[in-house]
Parts: C-alpha cells; sequence; structure tokens
C-alpha cells in the first residue's frame, strides 16, 4: 500500500507530524506539504512561477505552493509509483458544511481524487491541536478501514473529528454537510504607515446543524465522516434552464 500525504497547515505542522506517525506500518509513506501555511487556498494552483522541492529537516518534502500544488506535482513529477491513497491533514480547526469550498485541506485530497486515486481529509474541530493524539487514532481506524474493504469506485471523504480524549468519543457516524450562516463582517485596521486594510472577518455560526449534518455529530462527540463529489452541476435545474435558454439556444 502506497500513501501519499499532505495537508495546508505546512509541513512543520503538529497535525501533518500526528497523522505520519498514526499511520506507520500501514503502508509506504509519501509526505509532500507547503512550505508555509495555506490555510483557505481552495482548490489553487500556482500557475504565475515555479515551483522548488525540497526535503524538509523533518523528512518530509516541502513545496512553496499551495495543497493542490503539493499532491499534483507528487503525482505528475515526484512519485514513480502511483500511490493507492491520498490523505490529507490533520487540519488544525474544523472543515464542516460551507468551510469544504474553502478549505485547503479539503483541496489536497481532493487533488488526488481528481486522478482517480481514493482520497481522505482529516480535520480536529477545535483549532489549539489539543486532543491531537487522539483525532489521530481517530484517522488510523478510518484509514485501516478503507484498507480493509476499499469501495468499488473512487470515493472523497471529509472526515471531522471532537476535539476530546478518544476514549470520550462517541464512535463514528456517516453524514452530509451542514451550512454555516454567512462569515461575520471584516475587520479593518490600519497599518503604521496610515494604510487601512482588511482582514477576512471570522467564519460564521452553523445554519444547519440539524441531526444528520457533520455539524451535528461532531456537537455529540462523534466523528464525522462525509462522502463528497466535485460535480458542480445542478442537475435539478437542468429542465428548467434548458426551456429558459431556449430562444439563446435557437438564435446559435
Amino acid at each position: 500500500m502506497r500513501i501519499l500525504v499532505s495537508n495546508d497547515d505546512g509541513y512543520s505542522a503538529p497535525g501533518l507530524e500526528a497523522l505520519v506517525a498514526a499511520l506507520e506500518g500501514l503502508g509506504d509513506l509519501t509526505v509532500v506539504a507547503p512550505e508555509t501555511n495555506h490555510s483557505g487556498a481552495s482548490n489553487s494552483l500556482t500557475l504565475n512561477r515555479p515551483l522548488s522541492v525540497r526535503t524538509a529537516s523533518n523528512g518530509f518534502i516541502a513545496v512553496n505552493g499551495t495543497p493542490s500544488d503539493c499532491v499534483h506535482v507528487a503525482l505528475t513529477g515526484l512519485m514513480d509509483t502511483r500511490p493507492d491513497l491520498v490523505v490529507s491533514g490533520i487540519n488544525n480547526g474544523a472543515n464542516m458544511g460551507d468551510d469544504t469550498l474553502y478549505s485547503g485541506t479539503v483541496a489536497a485530497a481532493s487533488e488526488g481524487y481528481l486522478f482517480g486515486i481514493p482520497a481522505i481529509a482529516f480535520s480536529l474541530a477545535e483549532k489549539g491541536w489539543e486532543h491531537i493524539d487522539s483525532a489521530a487514532r481517530a484517522a488510523r481506524l478510518v484509514v485501516e478501514r478503507h484498507l480493509a474493504q476499499p469501495l468499488a469506485a473512487p470515493v472523497l471523504l471529509n472526515v471531522n473529528i471532537p476535539s476530546r480524549r478518544f476514549e470520550d468519543m462517541h464512535g463514528f457516524a456517516v453524514t452530509r454537510l451542514g451550512k454555516r450562516h454567512p462569515s461575520q463582517p471584516v475587520v479593518r485596521t490600519t497599518t503604521p504607515y496610515g494604510d487601512t486594510v482588511y482582514w477576512i472577518g471570522p467564519v460564521g455560526l452553523a445554519a444547519d446543524a440539524t441531526p444528520g449534518t457533520d455539524f451535528h455529530a461532531v456537537e455529540q462527540g462523534t466523528v464525522s465522516v462525509t462522502p463528497l463529489r466535485l460535480d458542480l452541476t445542478q442537475h435539478s435545474q437542468l429542465d428548467e434552464i434548458r426551456t429558459w435558454a431556449e430562444p439563446l439556444c435557437a438564435s446559435a
């Protein structure tokens, strides 16, 4: 089993080190991660400059690019053999609901999924790395389950782990994405030179945390496992849009 490991918090992040340690013995691990923190990078690729690659002091490969860059470069240039699994994390903070659209952690996993490789993104629900060893233990169980019974088609899983002792977790639950309220307003401040600058505000609270959602599961102390897809087509509107666009299509 060949496993590619990445993240968005950077190659020296405690979450990445804990995940790699937890996966030891499950296969041949290759770790390719960003040189610096790229939280919120989403699925961006660096196209305006070349990327440098180096082996860091901890033995991980560091790329001066985004999480998607890391997995893309690993799959298309660094690895001699295609991996059997891509894992990403463990992120410093939750990636639930709308977070998945912005998450660099999920993006690293989805880059592998785009190449037809099963992929799993792991996140610790609360920032600060408390109980990271317990989160890593839960992550290993998910990977072990995948190795024991791989799904027939490539799968992209988003796993959020409660910030608590492993013994205090209430198992695992398969969930759907919940939904957040809009983000809080930007924070305006002034630089020492008198220029006005803006910080993106904190994320909004949960708007849909009903039973069955990732928000609800994590709130109950349960590890949330959500299958994702990358098809953005709104299939339910296809017929309506065909009728609406008929004059446009007829005149083409």
